[in-house]
């Protein structure tokens, strides 16, 4: 008779479920990007296609053609501060055909168009109209850099009950962070606010320390960044390296240990990397034929 698994083996096997059900995210400029990963990734696996300042959505459907054409199921970011008009949107999601998207406020301080915030989006009914069933919506364990926490909270709680009446699943997505702690801390908080929201955890994907500072700079991971800061340039470079297994592990061992976790995967943030992400994606689900 076998004996049972022990807590460590536990942990290895959720790590890579959690990996296997897992996301990651491209450029809307790189269509060519699809193919190249394709084979490394589970067909269907999603992937964020993402709607940056100064692009519009319809920069995006080429990525999001290649994606379906790929056998990956393409979830576009829509930030609605980016969108200056309804047409805009409306075109873009009868041509995207999408069933997943991920709904942003965006950082632009002055909305180009109608839509001030994600729940503003929603509360058009063009999403389901156009045939999205599921709606991604951002997290933050740190905290948003021009947004008080206070209003955080209550913005989700009003596009989670805007889901709901416009008949669209929610989920979360959080933003990367360098502290372990500050993530799993904010997995607890969820699961005891909103236990029925899956929660995908997002982690730096494999990418230089140069590179993963920039981006930890223009998305606002700020106090786990000054915290690395402040001990010297040798420890940013230590911490963070160029992939996500240690901050991995410590999120199976917390699922692993925590039966009301909420965590369902994880989303990695690919830098401009997609080739790299996608391969340690591989690379992690491989171990569980090995």
């Amino acid at each position: 008779m076998s004996s049972p698994a022990s807590a460590a083996e536990l942990a290895a096997a959720g790590a890579i479920d959690l990996v296997a059900a897992g996301s990651l995210e491209m450029g809307a400029h790189r269509p060519q990007d699809a193919a190249a990963i394709a084979s490394l990734l589970p067909a269907a696996t999603p992937v964020y296609v993402n709607h940056l300042p100064r692009h519009r959505l319809v920069d995006s459907l080429e990525a999001i053609a290649a994606l379906r054409a790929a056998g990956l199921e393409p979830v576009p970011h829509v930030a609605a501060r980016r969108i200056a008009a309804r047409d805009e949107l409306e075109s873009f999601l009868r041509a995207a055909r999408v069933r997943k998207a991920l709904v942003l406020g965006g950082d632009e301080r002055e909305a180009l168009g109608p839509y001030a915030d994600g729940a503003a989006l929603i509360r058009t009914g063009l999403l389901e109209a156009h045939g999205v069933r599921e709606i991604g919506l951002p997290g933050y364990p740190e905290g948003h850099p021009r947004i008080p926490r206070l209003a955080l909270e209550q913005a989700f709680a009003e596009k989670l009950a805007l889901a709901a009446e416009h008949g669209l699943a929610a989920y979360l997505v959080t933003q990367f962070c360098f502290a372990p702690a500050r993530i799993l801390e904010y997995c607890a908080s969820l699961a005891r606010s909103a236990p029925g929201v899956p929660v995908y955890v997002g982690l730096a994907g494999p990418t230089s320390p140069a590179a993963l500072l920039r981006f930890a700079q223009r998305c606002g991971v700020s106090a786990s960044l000054r915290a690395l800061q402040a001990q010297g340039l040798n420890a940013v470079r230590l911490v963070t390296r160029t992939d996500p297994d240690e901050q991995l592990a410590v999120l199976a061992h917390y699922c692993a240990a925590h039966t009301q976790c909420n965590v369902v995967g994880v989303h990695l943030f690919s830098f401009g990397g997609v080739a790299a992400t996608a391969g340690w994606i591989n690379r992690i689900i491989a171990t569980r034929a090995a």
